[in-house]
């Protein structure tokens, strides 16, 4: 699905041909609509694939020196998926007239901007327009960082009442969607340096500064991120072996409760047999074997309570 946007008098407006200026925005094309954007826009096929791997890294390229192709990866979130948190490439090809938006999917971060849900944006300020997706894209980073703790907090919650398997996959979930987003927050940051220290968007001072605010926005993302992972992980530590000591603990009073069941057993086991036995022909002899197997289990319990096996 291909979009064409334009910002005419501070306002977002929907336009249906190519113009200097515009906005072009590509939610996973066909191989016609690459065909055809490469032919009307003058951008290489392979500017346009690239973006649609799921597994592609961030990185910037240089085409003829007046196209560039950004690609950073973008927090995606999905509620029908075992993993919720992921990362998805996006790709932002910036040309001498347009800059073009392209992903695999209805990304998260472009939504805001087709929403218009963004302030003080201009789809002709092609540079600023770039800085604005990196910083949004650290914002949404931020916002499903704050979910991603939330959500293992009431885990959390629910695991210590009820030790299942159910809770410890979901915390390891998370723990997944955080190596996303680590890895992703690190080599976004990488991109974004490298057009810090290069001249390739000819950023304006004040465009200079507002890149600086959003390498800061995304390191503290990072370090959120980092915090978040060491506590899931120990967190994910702590429960195993809480698990683990519970299963010791039934094992134990399991072994114990054998034990003392094991005496009556024998006793009552024994005058079962067919054979001439003591006290056989004792009108008591019901009542004192229940008796002295009674006092046995009870004998056993208070060892057992003195040596604290219970």
């Amino acid at each position: 699905m291909i979009s064409i946007f334009k910002t005419v008098d501070s306002t977002q407006k929907v336009i249906h041909e190519y113009e200097d200026g515009c906005w072009v925005n590509v939610v996973n094309p066909s191989e016609i609509e690459i065909k055809t954007l490469s032919q009307r826009i003058g951008v290489p096929v392979d500017f346009l694939m690239s973006p649609l791997d799921i597994d592609e890294r961030p990185r910037i390229e240089i085409e003829k020196g007046n196209i560039i192709l950004i690609l950073i990866r973008t927090p995606h979130f999905n509620n029908s998926e075992k993993i919720q948190y992921k990362t998805v490439p996006l790709g932002i090809i910036v040309t001498e007239n347009i800059i073009l938006t392209i992903c695999s999917n209805n990304n998260d971060v472009i939504r805001e901007f087709v929403r218009a849900n963004v302030r003080g944006w201009d789809t002709a300020k092609r540079s600023r327009f770039v800085l604005q997706i990196f910083s949004r894209t650290a914002l949404i980073y931020l916002d499903y960082l704050k979910q991603i703790n939330q959500n293992s907090s009431e885990v959390e919650d629910r695991l210590q009442k009820a030790m299942k398997n159910k809770e410890l996959i979901e915390l390891l979930n998370l723990e997944k969607s955080l190596v996303y987003f680590t890895t992703s927050l690190r080599s976004n940051e990488i991109v974004m340096e490298r057009l810090q220290r290069t001249e390739m968007l000819k950023l304006q001072p004040e465009d200079s500064e507002i890149l600086e605010n959003v390498i800061t926005e995304n390191q503290q993302a990072l370090e959120i991120a980092n915090i978040y992972t060491d506590i899931l992980s120990s967190m994910m530590d702590a429960f195993a072996s809480i698990i683990s000591n519970n299963l010791n603990v039934v094992m134990k009073f399991l072994a114990s409760a054998t034990i003392i069941l094991t005496l009556p057993i024998l006793i009552t086991g024994a005058y079962g047999m067919n054979i001439k036995l003591p006290l056989q022909d004792w009108i008591h002899t019901f009542s004192f074997l229940a008796g002295l197997s009674l006092v046995l289990s009870i004998i056993i319990v208070l060892i057992f309570i003195k040596r604290k096996w219970f």
